[in-house]
């Protein structure tokens, strides 16, 4: 069976580029975005990497920590992370599980036969303090992710659990928000700036975070 939102994301011990981890204990009260990526060496993939070093700023101020993985072993990791940060201007800043035994990526449901090979597709998993998996992402081996759109879900998923809203497509951060469907216009205007009902079922408010 393979994880949906809201399980627990499973515990696990692997070797690293930081050194060996104990998940849960790695990750202590902080969002985590786990994910992986086919091979080491690799053009898509390194360009995945840079970008997400380049990111590490963004990802602490949200407390949200960053873990990598591919089944390659650990000395081709090292040997790797050089070029990640030639490349693209920014050292590698966050670990990398090495699983040569597929143990984290069968964990997660990470290898998709169907792909052609053994090696790990490109899943993400955004992981909450309580360790409940609160989004998922699986693009294919040929198509380089947005990390800036991982951000984005992390900023509407921390807003959505301090002031209990929901966002629209293509919200950013200080865009108004959606008043959830359970909430009357009433509660609303009595817990929202700026309530605009433009249906029954839909009504606008002030980012309350603003």
């Amino acid at each position: 069976m393979g994880l949906h939102l809201g399980d627990a994301a499973p515990n696990f011990v692997a070797d690293t580029t930081d050194g060996e981890i104990d998940f849960y204990n790695w990750k202590g009260d902080s969002w985590t975005v786990l994910f992986s990526h086919p091979a080491d060496y690799t053009p898509v993939c390194t360009t995945e990497l840079g970008r997400t070093a380049a990111l590490k700023s963004g990802f602490d101020e949200r407390n949200t920590k960053v873990l990598a993985l591919s089944i390659d072993p650990i000395e081709d990791h090292h040997g790797w992370a050089p070029d990640i940060g030639e490349v693209f201007g920014t050292a590698l800043n966050f670990p990398i599980i090495a699983d040569p035994d597929h143990k984290v990526a069968e964990l997660y449901d990470m290898i998709h036969p169907g792909e052609g090979d053994t090696s790990t597709v490109r899943s993400v998993f955004l992981i909450d303090p309580a360790n409940k998996i609160r989004m998922t992402m699986t693009y294919p081996k040929s198509t380089g992710r947005n990390f800036d759109e991982i951000l984005r879900v992390v900023d509407a998923l921390q807003i959505a659990d301090q002031y209990e809203i929901a966002t629209p497509v293509d919200w950013q951060p200080g865009d108004r928000v959606i008043v959830p469907p359970d909430v009357s216009t009433e509660d609303a205007r009595s817990k929202f700036s700026n309530v605009e009902e433009i249906k029954p079922y839909l009504r606008w408010a002030d980012n309350p975070a603003k």
